[in-house]
């Protein structure tokens, strides 16, 4: 495992930073620009807040973790300050959209702008000691676990002929929020909030199939209903990391085996066998996906295994993590990465062709790569 670490540096430090430090600042009207073409030019300026938020968490990260470089620390301070002036509406609701100038263009009916614009506060407290964003943070938060409990207040009532679903995504982003929370909660109330998400996460494992699927019926139960039968091998990985994370913390061996197997599971049912790479979408039953994108590769289930197999190697030192460690990175290095022009790519089609050849849209940007490549790092120094 060791030759993978000077890659990730290299990657991380002189292609996928450099390009988003390069390309993404708006000196202007503040934030960021996202929809980024193959060599780093805008071709939409509207400001999308994960992704405002997610680069904010991003460049505090590696103020935090890597270096106090003052470079990183005004990045990120740049994509808050803009956050702050503009991303939440009176009612306190974190946009989903802006315009260039920072007025407010679309809202989803989903709690996700709210759980990023938390955990860039979180990261910008540690950065900076000041108070302000701590009490946002904890705000926020609040209002996280009331959207959570309530969903019509998102917007989003169960009408009769609908069926309530429990989504994985939302354990797995609540259980990553209490990570980030670290420090800023009273550290028994968030041990039980972790003990609940953890359990709510792992009801959605379906042991037949060895992996987590993504929606549950009210009373728990796998409904055999396209939303029932929905597979996201990208979420089932990504879950399985969170997981172990918080093993970590609670000193938990049985969440960690389990995660384990998890993953494993994951990646032997989600692996293109003829054409190779994760597919997007899958369905339990082997019949066909509502998802048109379904057979699509796509960047981020990629970086999340690449990162969940180095730390479950470092975990375990099993072999079966090395092997398909290195199929991952082979994949991904060699479909995703641009070595001409930095970063990389994000959309492939079954066979491993670009559909597109943007860098940044309206759901990629300075995210899942450089996470995925500086925590792989974090845990190979460990090594």
């Amino acid at each position: 495992m060791k030759q993978y670490l000077e890659i990730y540096r290299k990657n991380l430090f002189e292609s996928v930073i450099p390009f988003w430090e390069k390309n993404s600042v708006d000196s202007e009207y503040g934030g960021y620009y996202t929809c980024l073409d193959e060599i780093g030019r805008v071709y939409d300026d509207s400001k999308f807040v994960w992704l405002q938020a997610r680069q904010v968490w991003m460049f505090a990260k590696l103020y935090n973790t890597v270096e106090k470089k003052a470079a990183w620390l005004e990045m990120a301070a740049h994509g808050m300050q803009f956050l702050k002036k503009s991303a939440r509406l009176p009612d306190g609701r974190v946009c989903f959209s802006l315009d260039r100038e920072g007025q407010p263009k679309s809202i989803q009916r989903k709690m996700f702008s709210e759980c990023f614009f938390l955990i860039a506060l979180t990261e910008m407290y540690r950065a900076t000691g000041e108070d302000h964003y701590r009490e946002e943070a904890i705000g926020l938060f609040k209002l996280i676990e009331e959207f959570i409990n309530k969903p019509e207040l998102l917007g989003r009532p169960i009408l009769p002929g609908n069926r309530a679903v429990r989504s994985l995504a939302i354990p797995m982003i609540y259980l990553n929020l209490l990570e980030e929370l670290e420090g800023l909660l009273d550290e028994k109330d968030l041990r039980n909030r972790r003990s609940q998400a953890i359990s709510e996460v792992l009801s959605h494992y379906d042991p037949d199939l060895g992996l987590f699927r993504e929606n549950l019926d009210e009373e728990g139960i796998f409904d055999d209903l396209p939303e029932g039968r929905l597979i996201n091998p990208g979420h089932s990985i990504e879950a399985c990391w969170f997981l172990l994370h918080a093993a970590q913390i609670e000193g938990l061996p049985d969440v960690q085996a389990s995660a384990l197997e998890s993953l494993i599971g994951s990646l032997e049912f989600g692996w293109d066998s003829e054409a190779d790479g994760i597919y997007y979408f899958m369905d339990a039953k082997g019949n066909p996906p509502r998802q048109l994108e379904c057979n699509m590769k796509l960047w981020w289930p990629h970086t999340e295994a690449m990162y969940a197999l180095v730390l479950a190697y470092s975990l375990k030192k099993d072999r079966l993590f090395e092997e398909w460690h290195s199929k991952i990175h082979n994949y991904a290095f060699d479909r995703f990465v641009d070595e001409e022009h930095g970063e990389w790519f994000g959309y492939c089609d079954r066979y491993g062709n670009h559909t597109h050849q943007l860098k940044g849209g309206d759901y990629k940007g300075c995210f899942h790569v450089p996470r995925a490549l500086l925590y792989s790092i974090r845990v190979l120094e460990q090594l």
